[in-house]
């Protein structure tokens, strides 16, 4: 009998891989006991411990603190193309996309929007808040700011910011374009984690950007808080993995 010389724990991560590709252990679903996938496959816990290590390294498996080791989610790709296409993005992944307006309200700009968008402090500026969803899990935050001399009667169209760029394309004529991005990882500060279901340790993807219309005219200034277990941001126009 001729013996197989890919080495055992290489023998069962492969096991757990078909496993998972068969729908028996499920994405997001938490994998058995040591104890239990060593009575199954028939091998010690060491063994197990380095198949399950090897499939962490790959990223099949992650580890979540006091709860166990699950089934890694595939993460949502995010491209930062040139134009801004939330809803798009979503849909062309088989994602359903939804949101919850949490603030659409009059401010007057403070020094940091002033800047941001090039106005003067004190100028009225529509501040929009969204919460937004896939396949109704909460993913992201986004705060934005328009300059209201710019929009005006913007906020009268509440019902229609599901898609803020169709909307300044229907409304305004203006196209919706990335000029500035700028990327930072961080804690989630607790209103944030609240709204967005994670732990006050959990991390966040930060994108801050100023957004253009057709004509280079700065149009928005925003503030996007992404869950970092759940999007991977992409830079190009060719980001989505093969």
């Amino acid at each position: 009998m001729t013996l197989n010389p890919v080495p055992i724990h290489l023998q069962v991560a492969e096991r757990i891989r078909h496993n998972i590709k068969q729908g028996i252990y499920r994405v997001g679903e938490q994998l058995p006991q040591e104890s239990l996938l060593s009575q199954c496959f028939n091998v010690n816990r060491h063994i197990i411990r380095r198949a399950i290590a090897c499939l962490k390294s790959e990223g099949v498996l992650n580890t979540e603190p006091g709860r166990g080791i699950f089934v890694t989610k595939k993460p949502i790709i995010y491209p930062l193309g040139k134009r801004v296409r939330y809803n798009e993005i979503l849909i062309n992944q088989g994602l359903e996309p939804s949101f919850q307006l949490l603030k659409c309200i009059e401010i007057k700009a403070d020094l940091l929007v002033a800047n941001h968008l090039e106005i003067l402090v004190g100028e009225s500026v529509a501040w929009i808040e969204r919460l937004m969803f896939a396949n109704n899990v909460p993913i992201s935050i986004t705060s934005s700011y328009f300059p209201l001399d710019y929009f005006p009667n913007l906020l009268a169209y509440e019902a229609q910011m599901w898609s803020i760029s169709r909307l300044l394309r229907e409304i305004y004529g203006c196209d919706h374009l990335r000029r500035n991005t700028w990327i930072s990882s961080r804690l989630v500060d607790a209103d944030d984690a609240q709204l967005l279901h994670i732990s006050t340790t959990s991390s966040i993807l930060r994108v801050e950007s100023i957004n253009v219309d057709q004509h280079n005219h700065i149009i928005e200034y925003g503030i996007t808080r992404f869950r970092g277990d759940q999007i991977e941001l992409g830079l190009g126009s060719q980001c989505f993995p093969l």
